[in-house]
């Protein structure tokens, strides 16, 4: 069974158009994210998945087109999973033999390719009775906390998640909330996911939920519909860009040159 990473790319971000081909560092933010997913071992293949011409053609003048093929979806999806749902026939004809797909967002450029090998690693090492969805977690700093931005997550003694939220949670009903962390650890959520190719194809038949409308959470679809995902850790969360700040930073933390 193999594995591949498929980066599902919109340009017209809502919140910060155009923000894939924003300059960091001297390399526009979506090449950074593509040649971090090819310095992976695990996966046999990564792809970007996306209804721009425009991408298609800046992969082809970065010089990725032979090792980062570029499978093209229709301009209505309006998720991730949504995009890899749509591509899904094009995957598997990449990598016959394919059993995972992991979902790597294209506003990442500092992903590290080893939290890549080591989600690869656990979906080949689990079982049909294991979660057929996984995503990494990683303790959440007290200063996070009640950051919106920030994703929560609640798990099981199992290590499978109960619930995501925008919200801090839990709710500690005896505490000041500027105290909720003394009274044990909160978790964040890294924005990767590894799916059974079974969950992509049932994607497009799952309604969208009440609380993935609520938080614009896509994961709560799955919880909503009783499909569990199993919580890999890790030791911090994965730098996302989605606004003006946020991209500012990452130019900051790449310095003139990247």
């Amino acid at each position: 069974m193999a594995v591949i990473v498929a980066v599902p790319a919109r340009l017209a971000s809502s919140r910060l158009p155009r923000k894939l081909l924003a300059d960091v560092g001297g390399r526009p933010l979506l090449r950074r994210v593509l040649e971090q997913c090819l310095q992976a071992r695990r996966p046999a293949a990564v792809a970007l998945c996306t209804d721009s011409d425009e991408l298609r053609a800046a992969v082809a003048a970065w010089g990725l087109a032979e090792r980062v093929p570029v499978l093209m979806t229709p301009s209505d999806c309006a998720s991730g999973s949504d995009r890899l749902a749509a591509a899904l026939p094009a995957l598997e004809a990449l990598v016959p033999g394919c059993g995972w797909v992991v979902n790597v967002q294209g506003d990442q450029p500092f992903l590290d390719p080893q939290l890549i090998d080591g989600l690869a690693a656990a979906a080949l090492a689990s079982g049909a009775a294991d979660p057929p969805v996984l995503t990494p977690v990683y303790p959440l700093p007290p200063g996070r906390l009640h950051d919106p931005a920030v994703v929560k997550v609640v798990r099981s003694h199992s290590g499978r998640a109960l619930l995501f939220s925008r919200s801090a949670l839990p709710h500690v009903r005896d505490l000041p909330p500027d105290d909720w962390h003394r009274a044990g650890p909160y978790w964040g959520h890294v924005g990767l996911y590894a799916y059974r190719l079974a969950v992509l194809r049932r994607w497009p038949s799952l309604p969208p939920s009440v609380l993935e409308r609520a938080e614009k959470l896509e994961q709560l679809r799955l919880l909503e519909a009783d499909v569990a995902i199993g919580c890999l850790e890790t030791a911090e969360d994965a730098f996302s860009v989605d606004t003006a700040a946020q991209l500012a930073e990452a130019r900051r933390r790449c310095g003139p040159a990247g």
